[in-house]
């Protein structure tokens, strides 16, 4: 399982005429425990009182299970801690929890959301589910399942919220709405066409086709989410040329072994690169709509960017990257792209001073590249599940 990567992706789309989601989903990875940690909680009704409810919730459930806090102990204080409903009196939010522990086990906790789907070599895979009793004299009756398994490559785990398989619901094709059985020969039927099918691709052909079973006008929150077990893909990153420029040749040959794909951000270093390397560097044509320098061509890589603006842009549209994000073709994005393509990203950051960049009326963050590189680097390993090898040059 160590040589394996968590490939995870979420989507989600508003009940009709709602301003706010009531599903909410929470993620963190913890690096000293080599633990990722996904939380899908649906607040009872839509709107804002739903969305407290989740988010309560889902806070709630993250903080016990980074603690290693049996799930039926949690659930009773999620329970106590929730807003009563005025006229049912009941605290409600349901939930998904998945923990996938030191790369080798899975476990999925799941309290009244749809059950969680999951796939090996493309066909429906159940392993055995345990049922626990949530703790407590007001939760009689209230029951967790729990699932377990260890995960191999091309597995993939598909959780929802209910407003995907009650999509459709009441209409001429699915009277009593799409149901996790459809849902089921759907995704296999997507992977049958697709076996490498990633996940933030899978993740969006359900939330399209929950769209279109309610005529495009969402009757009810709706979320999806994918994890993907897959081989890793490595990608390197280098921005800024080596402090000592004795060592140019010697950074050069790092770079040129390295056998993924690679990028350049910054002017400076790919001169060097292609000074050492007698390689050609060809400008391509700007594109429309934005103030960041053209990007070049350079043979072994995929391209040539400015540097410390362009590394701005990047950390900016990463940290506002959301499920709805569509990216262009603009340098900055087609670094975006990459990095989130990627599973291993190997980043060669550069410590030598240029001159261009100390003007006291820039930015801050164009004066230190490196605290812009960190801050990317924290996105990626924290939100988007990357493993990043920070390296000084």
């Amino acid at each position: 399982m160590s040589e394996l990567h968590v490939d995870v992706d979420f989507q989600q789309k508003m009940a009709h005429g709602e301003v706010v989601c009531g599903d909410v989903f929470h993620s963190r990875r913890i690096s000293g425990e080599g633990r990722y940690i996904l939380i899908l909680s649906d607040g009872l009704g839509h709107g804002i009182r739903a969305n407290v409810m989740a988010t309560l919730t889902a806070s709630m459930a993250m903080n016990y299970t980074s603690f290693h806090t049996k799930p039926e102990i949690a659930a009773d204080i999620f329970m106590r801690v929730l807003p009563q409903h005025s006229e049912s009196k009941e605290s409600y939010a349901t939930f998904t929890i998945i923990e996938i522990d030191n790369d080798e086990l899975v476990r999925i906790i799941n309290y009244d959301n749809p059950p969680s789907l999951i796939f090996r070599h493309g066909k429906p895979f159940v392993p055995r589910e345990l049922e626990i009793p949530i703790r407590g004299e007001e939760n009689i009756g209230k029951i967790l399942r729990i699932r377990e398994f260890k995960p191999i490559k091309g597995d993939r785990i598909v959780f929802t919220s209910d407003g995907v398989t009650q999509s459709g619901l009441g209409g001429k094709r699915f009277r009593m709405g799409w149901g996790r059985q459809l849902l089921s020969e759907f995704i296999e039927n997507q992977l049958d066409r697709e076996s490498e099918m990633t996940a933030t691709r899978l993740a969006r052909k359900i939330m399209n086709q929950t769209a279109m079973n309610d005529g495009f006008r969402m009757k009810d929150d709706a979320s999806c989410g994918v994890v993907n077990f897959r081989r890793p893909r490595e990608f390197m990153l280098i921005t800024g040329p080596p402090f000592y420029k004795i060592k140019d040749m010697d950074f050069v040959d790092r770079v040129t072994s390295f056998p993924g794909k690679k990028i350049i951000c910054g002017g400076t270093t790919g001169e060097i690169i292609a000074r050492e390397l007698k390689l050609d560097v060809t400008i391509k044509h700007h594109y429309e709509g934005d103030d960041i320098p053209p990007a070049a061509e350079m043979e072994g890589f995929e391209m040539v960017t400015e540097g410390i603006l362009t590394m701005g842009r990047v950390e900016e549209m990463l940290e506002n990257y959301t499920s709805d994000t569509r990216l262009e073709n603009s340098p900055p994005e087609e670094v975006v792209k990459l990095l989130l393509d990627h599973d291993i990203i190997h980043i060669l950051l550069g410590t030598r001073i240029n001159r261009a960049h100390q003007d006291p009326e820039q930015p801050f963050e164009v004066q230190i590249r490196k605290f812009v590189v960190k801050r990317i680097v924290k996105i990626l390993e924290e939100r988007f599940f990357k493993k990043v090898f920070l390296e000084f040059i």
